[in-house]
């Protein structure tokens, strides 16, 4: 399995910063750098307002880590993976593996 962590991400996190006029802006705010696995699941097309739309669910796997939610996301260059969910899947707390959507902000 460490053999397989060869691509570098940047785990993010949404933050709320003011505007200045009584509103607030979401910025992405880096938690860590992290190695890790990355295997394409599935892809979709979905239509929305008469455009396609491909939808890529991936799945990412770190060393196990406190803290990763659904709110959080990945970013390698300018791509981002959106997590949905985050399991110990051995129960064993050494790796973390993170159900992801390929898009923008979460």
């Amino acid at each position: 399995m460490i053999a397989d962590l060869r691509h570098r991400l940047v785990l993010e996190q949404a933050t709320r910063v003011p505007d200045g006029g009584g509103g607030a802006t979401e910025t992405w705010v880096p938690v860590a750098t992290v190695w890790a696995a990355i295997a394409e699941k599935t892809g979709r097309e979905n239509e929305a307002a008469d455009r396609t739309a491909p939808k890529v669910i991936m799945e990412i796997t770190i060393r196990h880590r406190e803290g990763v939610t659904t709110d959080m996301r990945f970013r390698r260059g300018s791509r981002h993976f959106n997590i949905r969910a985050a399991l110990d899947k051995d129960g064993r707390r050494r790796w973390l593996t993170c159900t992801c959507e390929e898009g923008g902000g979460s």
